[in-house]
């Protein structure tokens, strides 16, 4: 059943026109696909959509993961696009310049436009 489906995100946004442009900019990424009220992007693994909605509230926890190969050739790609890395000292998490590391991988997490969570992670195989 399910265990066979494809899955993707989808994260709500206030303003549409002000998402693509953050994501364009600082992200590098465009809609692969645009319909009334929401837009998709496609990853190299995956794929996640974008719809625009008046709730305001948003999530405080991690809403979509991106993995990838070097944490922190990634971070430096995307602070040179002003992208800003959540600092954290929670039970089981703690950063370091925005990184919280651990036995097998590592992970820095920052906001989009909207305040929704994303993830940039590195786990070793």
């Amino acid at each position: 059943m399910l265990a066979e489906a494809t899955t993707h995100t989808t994260l709500p946004v206030a303003d549409m026109d002000r998402a693509k442009r953050w994501y364009h900019d600082k992200l590098g990424m465009d809609p692969v696909n645009e319909f009334e009220g929401g837009v998709m992007y496609e990853t190299a693994g995956g794929k996640f959509g974008l719809f625009e909605t008046a709730v305001s509230g948003r999530a405080g926890h991690t809403q979509m993961d991106f993995e990838v190969g070097d944490l922190k050739a990634e971070m430096a790609e995307l602070r040179s696009h002003g992208v800003v890395f959540e600092e954290y000292d929670l039970p089981g998490i703690k950063t370091t310049d925005g990184v919280a590391e651990w036995p097998n991988g590592a992970a820095a997490w920052f906001k989009d436009c909207e305040g929704n969570v994303l993830c940039i992670m590195h786990q070793d195989h």
